[in-house]
């Protein structure tokens, strides 16, 4: 089993849901955390929630659709860090606003910016780091069981959403096969789950999706996501797990 004391790692839309309960189980197993998000109060409400635990957290404000952000983000790292282990991309976003038949260019634009290209960019500045200080790194994407396929009745409202995370479960193949062919030490796995308990589905209030995944509905907890992300990290050093697929027990999809 791999050690994780003392590792870093970023993790991104770190605020809250997956990201938070990610945090709090890095920084609890010792690891030192650099969480961003766009909501400044929740990352300073977490900081000083973990503030005694065994690891360290840090944080900073980045909006995942300006790369100018992100790369502020990884400059912060190398210039207090020096050295970065991992990266986990669990920034995303889901609106409900919109549809494909008539839906609107700019909700599609923001959800693509979030979950694909701000993933990428992302990806691309971890390897510079990793591969600058030859780390046996780990790239982990949080993706979703619609990267896989649309699942009903979910996408049904789901619009663009299902295609941003085929293309993470599409980038994390590519970057694994790139890393591969040039003889780099960084994993690469895509986690995809079903339904999970967390605001994202706040915006699904007064759609038909709020009634058809009721409160009674099965559902993840963010902190069994978590669970699968240290999981991941503490894989023996030869072990490459690409995607794993959790749901909660009962969902049909």
């Amino acid at each position: 089993m791999q050690e994780v004391i003392g590792k870093v790692a970023l993790v991104t839309g770190a605020s809250s849901g997956v990201g938070a309960a990610i945090v709090r189980l890095l920084v609890k197993h010792g690891m030192t955390v650099i969480g961003v998000a766009r909501r400044l109060d929740r990352l300073e409400n977490l900081s000083t929630e973990l503030k005694n635990e065994s690891g360290q957290f840090h944080y900073r404000q980045v909006d995942m659709t300006k790369e100018e952000d992100i790369q502020a983000a990884f400059k912060f790292i190398k210039d207090k860090f020096s050295v970065m282990h991992v990266l986990v991309n669990n920034a995303g976003v889901l609106r409900f606003d919109t549809s494909l038949k008539d839906g609107s260019t700019e909700s599609w634009r923001h959800q693509l910016d979030v979950n694909v290209t701000g993933v990428a960019i992302a990806s691309r500045e971890a390897v510079r780091l990793m591969k600058a200080t030859n780390t046996d790194g780990f790239i982990i994407n949080i993706n979703s069981i619609t990267g896989l396929h649309v699942a009903v009745p979910f996408g049904k409202y789901a619009n663009i959403y299902p295609a941003t995370k085929h293309a993470v479960t599409a980038m994390t193949e590519a970057l694994r096969q790139e890393l591969f062919n040039e003889n780099v030490k960084i994993r690469v796995s895509s986690i995809c789950p079903g339904v999970i308990a967390t605001d994202m589905f706040a915006g699904a209030i007064g759609t038909p999706l709020e009634k058809e995944f009721a409160t009674d509905a099965p559902m993840l907890l963010p902190e069994e996501v978590a669970d699968t992300v240290l999981f991941l990290l503490t894989r023996p050093i030869n072990v490459e797990v690409t995607q794993i697929i959790i749901k909660p027990r009962g969902e049909q999809a």
